[in-house]
Formats: structure tokens, C-alpha cells, sequence
């Protein structure tokens, strides 16, 4: 179950990155796991 949870987290992170500014304003926008390092990657 371990491998498949990892992989399944990245593939989340990839998404969340690319969605991230997108669902950003959205009122629908749900806090995810990701979101911090999402912004550490949208931030330069």
C-alpha cells in the first residue's frame, strides 16, 4: 500500500502545481495537502 499511496501523492503534487493559481480565487477552493509546497514552488 505504501508505494501506491507515495505515487499517488506525487501525481496530486504535479496536478496541484499546475491547478494551483487556477482554484487559487475560486470559491470552491478546498485547503489540499499540497498547497504548501505548492507555494513554494509557485513563489521564485
Amino acid at each position: 500500500m505504501s508505494p501506491q499511496t507515495e505515487t499517488k501523492a506525487f501525481v496530486g503534487f504535479k496536478a496541484g502545481v499546475k491547478d494551483y493559481k487556477l482554484t487559487y480565487y475560486t470559491p470552491e477552493y478546498e485547503t489540499k495537502r499540497t498547497d504548501i509546497l505548492a507555494a513554494f514552488r509557485v513563489t521564485p
